[in-house]
């Protein structure tokens, strides 16, 4: 079998297909994969032909990136003859060549599924997941009638879900009731992160020993035009109990902070040892650091503003690994929030069931299958 992965370039997509297709290509089979920077560097180490991606697979331009993801993939189709293609769930160029080529895509999605259930007996915000449906498909159906190829908007978020569309969190995220569309399954995080460089990992430690207080792990989402968390975290972590290691992610460049801030601000390609060191993690609700939380079994403080944000969020308090971030309130909820014992055992539930899942491997299997 020959698979060619195209996520997009961003470290949220991008690291696991990273995983995936390093199991992919463990089973025997030629796999080629669209990437870049770290993972590229990976992924060429483990065996892997890396084609080098551009700024179509860039996760902010997505909605405006279609037809040169289109273009993109069946350049790369032609250069790899693949018998299946794996992608991410923001790319519509991908999905059409899928149709256009004949060829079967298994999709990665996120942490939970962010389109309308059938059966759920509770919906956080029903209108909210129609509009994401809604701006999914009208991307998609703008790049076919821009090659002229027939609407298919009839099919609804069928048309999105390719041969096999794969969730990375936890069933318990989803609304209870759910019943998921039949080609969409779990199968785990499908975690994967460059190693981390040594350098940079003793600079932080450095740094958090010298503080010598707990720590807790913060990673920023884009804001959206909403508001954002910094006004809390110089109220939470100067004069408190705790110390926040704070990740930029995507986000801008930090304010000049107080000298009396516990806080050590980073931007970094992988975030493990950070987790393993921290009580609690605090996130917008991206799945990235949700799924990272739950995998190193630490509870959570969610604040979302936009993207997938609000319905991870609201998926996360409804099964209990996190609680909402009062932006008004000071470093009280911190030590509220790591002395849940609760909230920290489900977490270790989720970890050991993700720990046993064996997710690569089962995401691996899923684009076995789609060739069949």
């Amino acid at each position: 079998m020959r698979a060619l992965f195209c996520s997009l370039s961003d470290p949220g997509y991008l690291y696991p297909a990273t995983a995936v297709a390093q199991e992919t290509h463990r089973r025997g089979h030629s796999v080629f994969i669209v990437s870049s920077g770290p993972a590229a560097r990976a992924a060429e180490e483990a065996g892997l032909t890396v084609l080098p991606s551009d700024g179509a697979f860039a996760v902010s331009g997505w909605f405006r990136s279609a037809y040169g993801q289109y273009e993109h993939v069946r350049r790369a189709v032609r250069r790899t003859r693949p018998d299946v293609l794996v992608t991410s769930v923001l790319c519509p160029g991908a999905l059409v060549a899928a149709q256009v080529l004949g060829l079967p895509v298994v999709v990665l999605g996120l942490a939970c599924h962010l389109w309308p259930h059938r059966g759920a007996d509770e919906v956080d915000d029903p209108q909210d997941r129609a509009w994401r449906l809604d701006s999914m498909l009208e991307v998609h159906r703008a790049l076919r009638a821009e090659l002229g190829l027939r609407d298919a908007g009839a099919a609804g978020q069928d048309a999105l879900l390719g041969t096999s569309f794969l969730l990375r969190g936890h069933p318990s995220l989803e609304p209870p009731g759910t019943e998921l569309p039949e080609r969409v399954r779990h199968v785990g995080p499908c975690w994967w992160e460059p190693p981390a460089d040594e350098g940079e990992l003793h600079s932080a430690r450095h740094r958090l020993d010298r503080v010598g207080k707990p720590v807790v792990y913060v990673h920023l989402g884009r804001v959206f035009g909403g508001e954002s968390l910094w006004p809390w975290i110089q109220r939470a972590f100067t004069g408190g109990e705790f110390q926040a290691v704070v990740e930029l992610g995507r986000s801008a460049e930090p304010p000049v902070l107080p000298e009396a801030a516990d806080v050590t601000v980073v931007r970094l390609p992988w975030m493990s040892p950070l987790l393993e060191r921290s009580a609690l993690v605090v996130s917008s609700g991206t799945s990235a650091p949700v799924l990272g939380s739950l995998l190193h079994r630490r509870p959570l403080l969610v604040s979302p503003n936009g993207g997938e944000q609000a319905v991870l969020a609201a998926a996360c308090r409804r099964a209990g690994v996190a609680a909402v971030l009062d932006r008004s309130r000071g470093g009280g909820q911190v030590r509220t929030a790591a002395d849940d014992h609760a909230m920290t055992g489900r977490t270790r539930r989720i970890s050991d069931e993700f720990t046993q899942a064996k997710s690569e491997s089962r995401a691996a299997q899923a684009v076995e299958d789609a060739c069949r």
